[in-house]
C-alpha cells in the first residue's frame, strides 16, 4: 500500500517557517508572500488534524507536537538533499556556496579568494550575505561562517578565529581627545555604537575594568553597569549605526572612536585610515566558526569542498588565538 503523505509543497512552508519562526522569513526564502505560508500551513495542519504552530499578535512559535513533527520533516528534506548531490554526473561542477555576514565577507574573506582560485582555478564560489538562517543542505549552501559564543547542536561546527575589540577612530580626531599631558581622554569623544553587534562599549568598558586596568588612567574607575555613566562616559550618548562596517567609515570620516573589531579593522589600521584610540585591547566572547552539514559524506563525491575548508582553515589559523597587545594581526595586513 503506497504511503499517504501530506502536500510537499505545505511540507515545505512548514520547514522553512519552522526553521526561521517567521511566516515572513519562510516568504522571502521560498518566493512566495506570508499569506500563501499562512494559507499553506493552515491546509497542512486541517490535513494533520493537529496544530503546528501558535500564532500571538508578536509572532508565531512552534507547538511541542509542531516541533517533533520539524525535526522529521526537515531530516527528510535533508536525505532527498543529499541522495540528489549523490546522483551520477549531478551537477559535479556547481559552485561551493557560502554564506557569510557582509563585513566578514567584504573585509576578511574577499581579499583572500584570489589565493584560493590561484590554487584551484576550477573551483567557483558563491558568496551569499543576507542575514538569513541557513538550512544544511536543504537550503543548497555547503558551508556558513557564523559569529556565536559556543557551537549549536545538528550542525558541524569549526572554530575560525575570534575577534579582538580596540576603540579606533581618525588619526586627526584622536589629537581632539588629547589632553594637556597628550594622553587620550575618551571621555570627551563621541561613542559610536553598532545596534547590531552582540558586544560592544559595554562589554569593552566592563572588561577593561574587570581586568584592573584604567583608560590612560584617566577615563574609567570601577566596574560599570548598564546605562550607567563610567566617571563622565554615558554609554546611552553618541552616534548609533546598524553595522560594523558603517561604524568603522563613520569614525575614519571623524565623527568618533568606533570599537574596533581585529582582523576586520586590520586594514584600516595598516593604511593610517584609522588609528587606535586606547592601547588596551581585549578579547570577545563570542567567535566566527565554519559551520556545515554534519553529514559530510558529501566530501567524498565534491573533493573540492574538503579544499576549500582545508583553506579557510589556514588562513584563519594566523588569527586564532593572538596575545593581548600583539601585533601580528596588523603585520600580517600589511603583507
Amino acid at each position: 500500500m503506497p504511503l499517504r503523505l501530506p502536500p510537499l509543497p505545505a511540507l515545505r512552508f512548514f520547514e522553512a517557517a519552522g526553521r526561521h519562526q517567521s511566516f515572513k522569513l519562510a516568504a522571502a526564502e521560498l518566493n512566495v508572500t506570508p499569506s500563501a505560508i499562512s494559507h499553506g500551513i493552515v491546509g497542512l495542519e486541517q490535513s494533520l488534524g493537529v496544530e503546528l504552530f501558535v500564532r500571538e499578535p508578536r509572532g508565531i512559535s512552534l507547538t511541542a507536537a509542531g516541533a517533533d513533527y520539524l525535526s522529521y520533516v526537515s531530516e527528510a528534506f535533508s536525505l532527498i538533499a543529499i541522495g540528489t548531490q549523490r546522483l551520477p554526473n549531478h551537477r559535479t561542477n556547481r559552485p561551493i556556496a557560502l554564506s557569510c555576514a557582509p563585513t566578514l565577507a567584504s573585509r576578511w574573506l574577499l581579499p583572500r579568494l584570489a589565493a584560493f582560485r590561484s590554487r584551484w582555478p576550477n573551483a567557483n564560489v558563491t558568496v551569499d550575505t543576507s542575514h538569513r538562517q541557513v538550512g544544511f543542505p536543504v537550503d543548497g549552501f555547503d558551508f556558513a561562517i557564523r559569529l556565536s559564543r559556543a557551537p549549536v547542536a545538528g550542525t558541524a561546527w569549526t572554530r575560525l578565529f575570534g575577534e579582538r575589540l580596540v576603540p579606533v577612530c581618525s588619526p586627526a580626531y584622536v589629537d581632539t581627545l588629547r589632553d594637556e599631558h597628550g594622553k587620550v581622554d575618551l571621555r570627551h569623544a563621541t561613542l559610536i555604537h553598532v545596534n547590531s553587534a552582540s558586544e560592544d562599549w559595554q562589554a569593552w568598558f566592563d572588561r577593561v575594568a574587570i581586568d584592573g586596568v584604567a583608560i590612560d588612567r584617566v577615563a574609567i574607575d570601577g566596574v560599570a553597569t548598564d546605562g550607567v555613566p563610567i566617571d563622565g562616559i554615558d554609554l546611552n550618548d553618541g552616534l548609533r549605526v546598524d553595522t560594523i562596517q558603517l561604524a568603522f567609515e563613520a569614525a575614519s570620516m571623524g565623527l568618533g572612536v568606533a570599537l574596533g573589531r581585529r582582523p576586520l579593522v586590520d586594514r584600516d589600521l595598516a593604511s593610517g585610515a584609522l588609528v587606535e584610540a586606547s592601547p588596551q585591547t581585549i578579547a570577545s566572547s563570542t567567535a566566527y566558526w565554519l559551520v556545515s552539514a554534519q553529514n559530510a559524506d558529501s566530501a567524498a563525491h565534491r573533493p573540492e569542498l574538503l579544499d576549500f575548508k582545508q583553506w579557510l582553515l589556514s588562513e584563519a589559523e594566523p588569527f586564532a588565538n593572538p596575545s593581548d597587545g600583539d601585533a601580528a594581526g596588523l603585520h600580517r595586513a600589511r603583507h
